[in-house]
């Protein structure tokens, strides 16, 4: 699902240059009362990017995962900032964020074994193979995801992430943290959001 904003970009990057940024900034839930819009996804990157300032090198996509949205709508969306469009795909949020498996997430986490996603954001390292293929790391920024590494929370794609289970169950299977999307989609989002760009995870 693809949305184009090219008229927002202008005011998206003058609004996140002027935004100073607490380091609670997660944890206070801003942004929490926005309705989805592409808009509000823009703006909120070009907040985050201004916060996080050089240690993110690579700045032309940003990732956000709005977790605010059920595991059945696309809320893993990718972000041109240069071209003004939407990417959206389907992700699943962490077991210990859903323990009844509802389909919403009800609590971020940053403890080893939680098995809950966190928010906050972070920096996209490396690909690699592993028990899930080809995958990538993330590195924490935040108090509130600087276990991401220690906990492997990583992207990667996962069978139980699809649109046909979205759509029959309405709600897809849950990872143990990570960022797991469809497989079907898994080249596109490794290959565009690549490492060292922001990915931000969040109740928008």
């Amino acid at each position: 699902m693809i949305t184009t904003r090219r008229s927002f970009l202008r005011s998206a990057a003058v609004a996140g240059a002027a935004v100073a940024f607490a380091p609670s900034a997660f944890a206070e839930g801003l942004g929490s009362t926005e309705l989805f819009s592409s808009a509000a996804l823009f703006r909120r990157a070009a907040m985050e990017l201004s916060r996080v300032g050089a240690s993110i090198p690579q700045r032309d996509i940003v990732g956000i995962a709005d977790f605010s949205r059920t595991s059945d709508q696309p809320r893993f969306h990718l972000l041109d900032m240069e071209g003004g469009t939407v990417s959206s795909f389907l992700v699943a949020h962490g077991r210990g964020s859903d323990p009844e498996h509802s389909g919403w997430v009800h609590n971020f986490s940053n403890g080893i074994g939680s098995l809950a996603s966190c928010q906050g954001a972070f920096r996209t390292s490396g690909y690699y193979v592993g028990a899930h293929g080809r995958s990538m790391r993330l590195i924490g920024m935040d108090p509130s995801n600087n276990n991401a590494e220690a906990r492997a929370i990583v992207v990667h794609g996962a069978w139980y992430v699809s649109r046909d289970m979205a759509r029959d169950r309405g709600k897809i299977g849950r990872s143990e943290g990570c960022f797991a999307v469809s497989e079907a989609d898994l080249v596109q989002v490794l290959q565009r959001l690549g490492p060292n760009r922001l990915l931000i995870s969040a109740k928008l």
